[in-house]
């Protein structure tokens, strides 16, 4: 089987797709590599492809005039993203960063209009998408100005284990604790602390360079 084939076929939006549908997909996406640090797309260039992530994480981030810089959220392998931009035909209004080694997807914007305009299945897939990631953003704003450390960390970690737009992570992610600190804007020893915490609780367990979930709803819940 083609490599990307199978790749795009684990993708939950996929799934639905006649094959008829899914080889037209196969031939608008294209695969490419990027190292750690990299841009993946800058802010500011035309929005022509919905961006999935194959292998890696990546963040969108976007810096004020003061140069301050705000992670809005992280994609792990799996995600798919961009779709809003997309179809308001808008430039990119934030940086997509590769966190690490990353293997990125992009389908072109003409085939993913096609699929808007041929398949239901599709529709019914970006409502759902849509509608998951504006409750992310508000659970995002609510955390940010509600919870402390510990807690901020725990609904990080929750929004990675999100099953509609990260299928298939299972309960273990490879993901460094600096890592978490960028995503959840704290240093690396705070999220050690709170990491530390979570684990006392029965929530996580800690790994090298990996956290794995006992229990999701517990850290959706966590409020110190």
């Amino acid at each position: 089987m083609d490599p990307l084939a199978g790749t795009l076929q684990a993708c939950l939006w996929a799934r639905a797709l006649s094959p008829a549908e899914f080889q037209r997909v196969l031939a608008g996406v294209v695969v490419r590599g990027f190292p750690a640090g990299s841009i993946v797309c800058g802010r500011g260039e035309p929005v022509n492809a919905w961006i999935g992530v194959v292998e890696g994480l990546v963040k969108l981030t976007t810096v004020s005039l003061s140069g301050k810089e705000t992670t809005l959220m992280g994609v792990p392998a799996g995600g798919w993203f961009g779709e809003g931009s997309l179809l308001k035909r808008e430039r990119r209004k934030h940086d997509v960063v590769a966190l690490r080694e990353s293997r990125v997807a992009f389908m072109r914007g003409t085939t993913f209009r096609w699929l808007i305009e041929h398949s239901l299945a599709f529709n019914r897939f970006l409502t759902m998408q849509l509608n998951e990631r504006l409750g992310q953003f508000i659970g995002m704003v609510e955390y940010d100005r509600l919870l402390a450390a510990d807690g901020r960390v725990a609904r990080c970690l929750a929004g990675l284990f999100n099953p509609v737009l990260y299928p298939g992570n299972g309960a273990r992610l490879g993901i460094s604790q600096e890592e978490i600190g960028l995503l959840s804007g704290l240093s690396r020893q705070r999220v050690n602390r709170a990491l530390r915490h979570l684990a006392a609780d029965g929530l996580v367990r800690q790994e090298y360079g990996a956290v794995t979930v006992l229990e999701l709803e517990g850290l959706k819940r966590f409020e110190t």
